[in-house]
């Protein structure tokens, strides 16, 4: 079995079965963030996953069904992210649940490249690229 999820905007689609990928503690087993960093799909997380800041929200499309119901911390936390919608969770918490399915997860605008893994704005990075 594997589980279809679609990133938006860059529209990639990974199929990946979730009883098989290895999991490298990037948020909690089988969350957004764990699976995009398996499939070299980038989602910023400046607190390396637990649940500390807003870096990796997301915006669900398509497939709420198939997360894990949203706790509380996460819940406090997501108070703080921009652009909150009644649809938005933590990548590093939302949990795919079901390893069936299609998910449509949307990165929003504001949180795309804007910390680097390395601790660089990327923006930065690429005005100095430029010079």
């Amino acid at each position: 079995m594997a589980v279809k999820i679609t990133w938006l905007p860059m529209n990639k689609t990974v199929e990946v079965d979730l009883d098989q990928m290895p999991y490298k503690e990037h948020g909690k087993p089988r969350s957004f963030l764990d699976v995009a960093k398996n499939c070299g799909i980038h989602l910023e997380h400046a607190c390396g996953g637990n649940c500390a800041c807003t870096t990796c929200h997301v915006v669900i499309k398509q497939g709420e069904g198939m997360l894990s119901e949203m706790q509380d911390d996460e819940a406090d936390r997501l108070d703080m992210a921009a652009d909150l919608t009644l649809h938005s969770r933590l990548g590093c918490q939302a949990v795919i649940e079901k390893n069936e399915g299609e998910l449509v997860v949307e990165i929003p605008a504001w949180n795309r490249n804007y910390v680097s893994e390395g601790g660089e704005n990327a923006m930065a990075g690429a005005a100095k690229k430029e010079e």
